[in-house]
Protein backbone atom coordinates (compact mmCIF):
# COMPACT_ATOMS: atom_id res chain seq x y z
CA UNK A 1 0.00 0.00 0.00
CA UNK A 2 1.73 3.26 -1.53
CA UNK A 3 2.15 6.06 1.96
CA UNK A 4 -0.69 8.35 2.53
CA UNK A 5 1.86 11.32 1.86
CA UNK A 6 3.14 9.78 -1.42
CA UNK A 7 1.05 12.10 -3.96
CA UNK A 8 -1.46 14.93 -4.06
CA UNK A 9 -5.01 14.82 -3.57
CA UNK A 10 -7.38 15.58 -5.95
CA UNK A 11 -10.46 17.62 -5.46
CA UNK A 12 -13.08 16.88 -2.82
CA UNK A 13 -15.73 14.83 -3.96
CA UNK A 14 -18.96 13.49 -2.78
CA UNK A 15 -18.37 10.63 0.23
CA UNK A 16 -19.78 7.36 -1.26
CA UNK A 17 -20.71 3.74 0.45
CA UNK A 18 -17.62 2.13 -1.36
CA UNK A 19 -15.20 5.09 0.98
CA UNK A 20 -16.43 3.82 4.13
CA UNK A 21 -14.03 1.28 4.77
CA UNK A 22 -11.49 3.95 4.40
CA UNK A 23 -13.24 6.62 6.57
CA UNK A 24 -13.61 4.35 9.23
CA UNK A 25 -9.62 3.73 9.43
CA UNK A 26 -9.26 7.64 9.31
CA UNK A 27 -11.72 7.68 12.30
CA UNK A 28 -9.71 5.34 14.34
CA UNK A 29 -6.30 6.91 13.44
CA UNK A 30 -7.76 10.45 14.19
CA UNK A 31 -10.45 10.01 17.54
CA UNK A 32 -9.52 6.40 18.98
CA UNK A 33 -12.57 4.31 19.85
CA UNK A 34 -14.17 6.35 21.75
CA UNK A 35 -15.50 8.47 18.97
CA UNK A 36 -15.53 5.94 16.11
CA UNK A 37 -19.49 6.01 14.46
CA UNK A 38 -20.06 2.82 12.71
CA UNK A 39 -20.65 2.20 9.04
CA UNK A 40 -23.68 1.18 9.46
CA UNK A 41 -24.10 5.01 10.53
CA UNK A 42 -22.90 6.63 8.07
CA UNK A 43 -24.18 4.38 5.32
CA UNK A 44 -27.62 5.83 6.80
CA UNK A 45 -26.04 9.73 6.84
CA UNK A 46 -25.16 8.82 3.16
CA UNK A 47 -28.40 8.09 2.19
CA UNK A 48 -30.25 11.26 3.56
CA UNK A 49 -31.53 13.64 1.74
CA UNK A 50 -29.34 16.20 3.48
CA UNK A 51 -26.27 14.97 3.55
CA UNK A 52 -23.48 17.18 1.67
CA UNK A 53 -19.93 15.36 3.18
CA UNK A 54 -17.26 15.34 0.90
CA UNK A 55 -13.62 13.14 0.99
CA UNK A 56 -10.16 13.37 0.07
CA UNK A 57 -8.05 11.01 -1.17
CA UNK A 58 -4.25 9.74 -2.02
CA UNK A 59 -3.09 7.28 -3.89
CA UNK A 60 -6.71 5.52 -4.16
CA UNK A 61 -6.82 5.83 0.00
CA UNK A 62 -9.16 7.87 1.65
CA UNK A 63 -6.75 10.29 3.48
CA UNK A 64 -9.14 13.15 4.66
CA UNK A 65 -13.44 13.49 5.32
CA UNK A 66 -15.77 15.69 6.08
CA UNK A 67 -19.06 14.52 7.40
CA UNK A 68 -21.86 16.97 6.63
CA UNK A 69 -24.96 18.11 5.69
CA UNK A 70 -28.22 20.76 5.44
CA UNK A 71 -29.62 21.38 8.69
CA UNK A 72 -31.25 23.96 11.23
CA UNK A 73 -29.68 26.35 13.60
CA UNK A 74 -29.36 25.33 17.20
CA UNK A 75 -30.24 21.60 15.93
CA UNK A 76 -27.67 19.11 17.37
CA UNK A 77 -26.97 15.47 15.92
CA UNK A 78 -25.54 13.62 18.77
CA UNK A 79 -22.93 10.79 18.53
CA UNK A 80 -23.75 8.48 16.57
CA UNK A 81 -27.03 10.24 15.42
CA UNK A 82 -28.54 10.49 11.64
CA UNK A 83 -28.40 13.37 9.45
CA UNK A 84 -32.09 14.23 9.57
CA UNK A 85 -34.02 16.80 7.95
CA UNK A 86 -34.89 19.52 9.69
CA UNK A 87 -38.63 20.54 10.54
CA UNK A 88 -38.46 23.30 8.07
CA UNK A 89 -36.21 24.91 5.24
CA UNK A 90 -32.64 23.91 6.22
CA UNK A 91 -30.21 27.49 7.37
CA UNK A 92 -27.21 25.83 8.54
CA UNK A 93 -24.89 23.89 7.13
CA UNK A 94 -23.92 21.40 9.86
CA UNK A 95 -20.50 19.93 10.42
CA UNK A 96 -20.48 16.68 11.92
CA UNK A 97 -17.01 15.34 11.46
CA UNK A 98 -13.61 15.91 9.94
CA UNK A 99 -10.96 14.00 9.44
CA UNK A 100 -7.15 14.18 8.09
CA UNK A 101 -5.13 10.89 8.82
CA UNK A 102 -2.29 12.31 11.07
CA UNK A 103 0.51 11.10 8.52
CA UNK A 104 -1.38 14.36 6.39
CA UNK A 105 -1.59 16.83 8.85
CA UNK A 106 -0.85 20.51 8.26
CA UNK A 107 -1.16 19.90 4.32
CA UNK A 108 -4.00 21.84 4.07
CA UNK A 109 -6.90 19.39 3.66
CA UNK A 110 -9.03 20.39 6.11
CA UNK A 111 -8.97 24.01 4.16
CA UNK A 112 -9.78 22.16 0.97
CA UNK A 113 -12.87 19.93 2.41
CA UNK A 114 -13.99 23.30 4.13
CA UNK A 115 -13.95 26.19 1.46
CA UNK A 116 -15.73 24.62 -1.26
CA UNK A 117 -18.53 22.91 1.13
CA UNK A 118 -18.91 26.55 3.09
CA UNK A 119 -19.64 28.12 -0.96
CA UNK A 120 -21.79 25.44 -1.25
CA UNK A 121 -23.83 26.08 1.83
CA UNK A 122 -23.79 29.82 0.77
CA UNK A 123 -25.04 29.19 -2.91
CA UNK A 124 -28.06 26.99 -1.36
CA UNK A 125 -29.00 30.16 1.05
CA UNK A 126 -27.65 28.83 3.98
CA UNK A 127 -27.24 31.51 6.15
CA UNK A 128 -24.75 29.65 9.07
CA UNK A 129 -22.85 27.06 9.43
CA UNK A 130 -22.44 24.88 12.53
CA UNK A 131 -20.22 22.16 14.37
CA UNK A 132 -19.66 20.89 17.83
CA UNK A 133 -16.13 20.60 18.99
CA UNK A 134 -14.32 18.16 20.49
CA UNK A 135 -11.02 16.92 22.04
CA UNK A 136 -9.73 20.39 22.31
CA UNK A 137 -10.60 21.69 18.89
CA UNK A 138 -12.57 24.66 19.88
CA UNK A 139 -9.48 27.31 19.27
CA UNK A 140 -9.01 26.21 15.92
CA UNK A 141 -12.71 26.56 14.91
CA UNK A 142 -12.34 30.09 16.44
CA UNK A 143 -9.84 30.60 14.19
CA UNK A 144 -11.99 29.55 11.31
CA UNK A 145 -14.66 32.23 12.65
CA UNK A 146 -16.74 29.76 14.83
CA UNK A 147 -17.80 31.19 18.36
CA UNK A 148 -19.53 29.20 21.43
CA UNK A 149 -23.15 29.52 20.54
CA UNK A 150 -25.39 28.25 24.26
CA UNK A 151 -28.13 26.16 23.25
CA UNK A 152 -31.75 27.14 24.85
CA UNK A 153 -33.42 23.99 24.29
CA UNK A 154 -33.10 21.31 27.10
CA UNK A 155 -32.99 18.39 24.14
CA UNK A 156 -30.12 19.62 22.47
CA UNK A 157 -28.02 20.27 25.50
CA UNK A 158 -28.67 16.44 25.99
CA UNK A 159 -27.65 15.77 22.52
CA UNK A 160 -24.51 18.16 23.10
CA UNK A 161 -23.70 16.24 25.93
CA UNK A 162 -23.63 13.06 24.13
CA UNK A 163 -20.15 14.02 22.92
CA UNK A 164 -18.60 14.38 26.54
CA UNK A 165 -16.89 16.84 28.41
CA UNK A 166 -16.09 19.76 26.99
CA UNK A 167 -17.66 19.73 23.71
CA UNK A 168 -19.03 23.24 22.86
CA UNK A 169 -21.90 23.71 20.11
CA UNK A 170 -20.29 26.65 18.06
CA UNK A 171 -21.49 28.90 14.96
CA UNK A 172 -20.50 31.12 12.26
CA UNK A 173 -21.93 32.90 9.97
CA UNK A 174 -21.51 31.81 5.51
Amino acid sequence: MPSPSSSVPGAPRALQPHDLPGLLQVQLACYGEGFVESGEVFARRLASPVNCSLVLERAGQVCAYLAAYRSARGKVTPLHGDFDSPAGDPDTLYLHDMAVLPACAGQGLAQALLAPLWAQGAAWGLRHTALVSVQGSQGYWERHGYAVQPLADALQRERLASYGEGAVYMLREL
